[in-house]
């Protein structure tokens, strides 16, 4: 089956063309949201992905509308393929059901590993040059005067016991490694029994 998956940035924006594209490539059911790209929480899109069956095809008007960086796409096209689908995307000339296209998709994977790869390869080269003159990289240590803030509000709530870890993270807007470092700095005991 051939499912569409349109999307624009803003409110303001239509999704008529691409709407249209996706009825005349043939998809039997179509998915829209109006959301922007950066925003991790893409509900339309995660319905699709959580329907989608073995053989399904996930039609796309432009690979911009499924992610923003090249990382994303690689992740989401990675998933469609786990769960047994194939992406075609329209003005892109990409089909993972063709051979042609999952060579065009393998090299984009490589380019985004490469990219990863370029940037660790850059942060180590700066880190080592600031030592080299001195200077040590890394963010700075101790806690700025926000995160003291949260840190004690965080430390009042973990002592309490009433509400779980993840509770208190989700609580404060932190990850759950946040607020352990934060649990340290303030010179709390962390019990096994209450992560």
């Amino acid at each position: 089956m051939k499912i569409g998956y349109a999307r624009v940035s803003t409110q303001d924006q239509d999704l008529s063309l691409q709407l249209d594209a996706l009825k005349s490539a043939g998809c039997q059911k179509i998915y829209k949201e109006k959301v922007t790209g950066a925003t991790r929480e893409r509900p339309e899109l995660q319905k699709l992905l959580d329907q989608l069956r073995e053989g399904d095809i996930v039609v796309i008007w432009k690979l911009d509308r499924l992610a923003r960086s090249l990382k994303d796409l690689v992740n989401l096209v990675n998933e469609i393929q786990e769960r047994g689908g194939a992406l075609h995307s329209l003005n892109d000339q990409i089909d993972t059901t063709t051979p042609h296209g999952k060579f065009t998709f393998h090299v984009f994977a490589a380019l985004a590993e490469f990219e990863r790869d370029i940037i660790r390869e850059r942060t180590k080269a700066g880190l080592a040059a600031a030592r080299a003159r001195g200077r040590m990289g890394g963010r700075p240590k101790g806690l700025s005067k926000k995160a003291q803030h949260t840190a004690i509000i965080a430390e009042k709530l973990y002592q309490e016991r009433e509400l779980t870890v993840k509770e208190i993270c989700e609580q404060l807007s932190i990850s759950k490694g946040t607020l352990y470092n934060y649990l340290r700095h303030r010179g709390v005991n962390l019990s096994a029994s209450h992560r």
